[in-house]
């Protein structure tokens, strides 16, 4: 089987699992010795207090453990804003808490970075599903809709390149009317684990999403910064978010290696990128995305005050 093939397969098995393991969350949690979230003190101190830093929870990691109103009343209580990448048909539950979705996901099939703008085949299909979900985020005043360049599947980079241009530029000007941004997401191409790297993925460097964003020539086409996937391809990534800063419309953290815990055993300065993030003015959201390993809360409630500068 094929690297890529290898990916595809491993992917998919995990978004099923990920789909079954929702619904017995409480089960998955205790089985996996988690118990102890299951009584989340409401009473606890928030760890987002300095109010520089707007940070989001990505459903995806923690949908295991929690559900979604469980998922908003931890975020609200930990002092986050945000719960990212939920689906439009949740997005009432947020509003109740009072929370933004700052990364809406594109609408389409699971796994959604496999097919992308990078092959004309696909562009029908995500075109609709990412009008969609445009509509849905401004009828909220949610800000972002996700964006891949898609997996190679034999396009050569350059043609690969041209193609997402051409398809991102058939859906900017409603994202523009509807003042909502397309964010286009840097993946990393190196490691071979599900959820963790995405070999062939080809936006998979930030200067070759750059490109594509310069020449679609939208303020509202923005880059997806993911810290920990770029630190895994260019690294350098504070002299990065000073180069890109205009473009960034949402940066996602989690440890390296492992797309873990934002703790002492992975190599990303967090405190230090974050002051470099305030620096530039950046007034978006910061959505955390690591796969826990402990207990979730913990490993939540440590990444927020980590990096609350």
């Amino acid at each position: 089987m094929s690297e890529k093939n290898k990916s595809n397969s491993h992917t998919t098995s995990h978004i099923d699992r990920r789909n079954m393991l929702k619904t017995a969350a409480g089960l998955g949690a205790a089985a996996m010795g988690l118990g102890s979230c299951a009584v989340f003190d409401e009473r606890s101190k928030p760890a987002a207090t300095k109010g520089h830093i707007n940070h989001s929870v990505a459903y995806w990691c923690f949908a295991e453990y929690w559900d979604l109103e469980k998922m908003c009343r931890i975020t609200k209580q930990l002092g986050g804003k945000s719960i990212e990448l939920v689906e439009p048909k949740d997005f009432s539950t947020l509003k109740k808490y009072g929370l933004t979705c700052a990364l809406a996901p594109n609408g389409t099939p699971d796994p959604p970075f496999v097919k992308g703008f990078n092959n004309p085949e696909y562009h029908d299909m995500i075109i609709a599903a990412t009008r969609e979900t445009i509509d849905a985020c401004a009828e909220n005043n949610f800000p972002n809709v996700i964006a891949f360049t898609g997996y190679r599947e034999d396009i050569p980079d350059d043609v690969g390149a041209e193609n997402c241009v051409a398809g991102l530029k058939k859906i900017i000007g409603y994202a523009e009317r509807k003042k909502v941004n397309l964010c286009l997401e840097i993946l990393n191409s190196r490691v071979a684990a599900e959820m963790k790297g995405h070999p062939g993925y080809q936006g998979d460097h930030t200067d070759y999403c750059m490109d594509i964003i310069r020449k679609v020539g939208s303020p509202r086409m923005k880059l997806l910064f993911d810290i920990y996937h770029a630190q895994i391809m260019d690294g350098d990534i504070i002299r990065r978010i000073r180069q890109y800063s205009d473009y960034i419309g949402h940066y996602h953290t989690a440890g390296n290696p492992g797309r873990n815990e934002l703790d002492d055993t992975q190599e990303i300065n967090y405190p230090a990128i974050m002051k470099e993030i305030v620096k530039t003015g950046y007034a978006g959201y910061i959505g955390h995305e690591f796969i826990p390993t402990r207990d979730p809360l913990e490993g939540l409630t440590e990444a927020i005050s980590l990096c609350d500068v």
